[in-house]
């Protein structure tokens, strides 16, 4: 409900401009960073992992809302800062304890299936938002207030609905800090990860471009919701086709995808365009998200899962700083056109960099 309508508050309504946006979204990504690295750590020298979860969605539930309160875009950044520490407290030990939940050879299709609700949720919030927008509430704060409801729903429905998934009966002792050093393959892979990231920069600027392509302040809700539901559709078909043909070739696929949609906005004239695009960038999502959970997954065993996660999304998280700052400077300083040509240079050269170490980083399932 909240992020679609937060680039144009923003720029407009909190008169910040391209470079804060930058600002915020990389600060908001990057803050996850080193609390990533802490939770996966911890989930791996404790019985149970579901509390950790629990505790991650509850700051995130609680924060968000708050944007309804904000004056100036020095709050949203605080704001997106705290919420996105709870996205780090939660994301690598949610990952591993769904990684536990499935044989090795159903991975690809579980974190698809994984991504794919959670976009159906950002496909359904959306459309509520723009419906608010446009029959009963004339302005963005309450519909951010009202963010809440269902934030605290999904909590709850965490606590009382979702069991904890069996451990293997020997887990490394706490004395060990979980049991042997992550393999030289996973640092490889998060090397090439965090190439691609420079080129990531945050999707507040696909809505701003998309605005500036004369989408309406209420429609930027339903094209949001669009991409979800394209990003939900691909979700679990781009698991299955990692699961059959490796998951560094499904990466490779979706990162020219990627390529090819960012260097659509930069030549993008109409909104027609911009929904076009919108669709093709959705596939990218759905042949790389579940691809690169179920790749960590493969590379490590259980013991390890909650580090390498953190890791992953640590080093991904960090990258996310630079790539949006830059991103938001480049735009203020040679346009977007330029902005996203570069974006799209970076990502065909992190492709590339996967397929040449393909070899090795692609690993037997543990």
């Amino acid at each position: 409900m909240i992020y679609p309508l937060l680039p144009d508050f923003v720029t407009r309504t909190l008169q910040g401009g391209p470079a804060a946006l930058g600002l915020i979204e990389g600060v908001a990504e990057s803050a996850a960073s080193l609390t990533k690295m802490a939770s996966g750590w911890w989930s791996d020298r404790i019985a149970r992992r579901k509390p950790i979860v629990v505790a991650g969605y509850a700051i995130a539930a609680i924060a968000r809302p708050l944007v309804g309160f904000a004056t100036s875009w020095l709050h949203v950044l605080a704001i997106r800062f705290s919420d996105r520490v709870g996205k780090g407290i939660r994301t690598p030990p949610r990952d591993a304890l769904l990684a536990g939940l499935v044989p090795a050879g159903s991975r690809g299709r579980a974190f698809g299936l994984q991504r794919a609700m959670d976009n159906a949720g950002a496909f359904v919030g959306p459309l509520l938002a723009a419906a608010l927008l446009r029959f009963w509430i004339p302005e963005q704060r309450t519909v951010f207030l009202l963010a809440f409801i269902p934030g605290l729903l999904a909590v709850l429905l965490l606590i009382w609905r979702v069991p904890e998934p069996p451990r293997p009966a020997r887990v490394a002792p706490a004395s060990t800090g979980g049991g042997g050093r992550l393999p030289r393959s996973l640092w490889i892979a998060v090397g090439i990860f965090c190439l691609f990231t420079l080129a990531n920069s945050s999707d507040a600027f696909l809505l701003l471009r998309a605005r500036e392509l004369g989408i309406p302040l209420w429609e930027l809700p339903l094209l949001w919701a669009f991409l979800q539901g394209v990003k939900a559709a691909a979700a679990v078909p781009g698991g299955i086709l990692s699961d059959r043909i490796g998951r560094s070739a499904s990466i490779c696929l979706g990162w020219i995808v990627y390529c090819l949609a960012y260097a659509g906005f930069a030549f993008a004239a109409s909104p027609l365009h911009a929904w076009g695009i919108f669709a093709v960038y959705g596939l990218f999502f759905g042949l790389t998200e579940g691809a690169e959970r179920a790749l960590v997954a493969d590379m490590v065993s259980d013991q390890m899962r909650g580090r390498a996660f953190g890791l992953f999304h640590a080093a991904v998280g960090i990258a996310a700083l630079p790539a949006s700052v830059l991103f938001g400077l480049w735009w203020n300083l040679f346009g977007p056109r330029t902005a996203f040509l570069i974006g799209a240079g970076l990502a065909l050269a992190a492709a590339v960099a996967l397929f040449a170490f393909r070899r090795r980083i692609n690993p037997a399932p543990r």
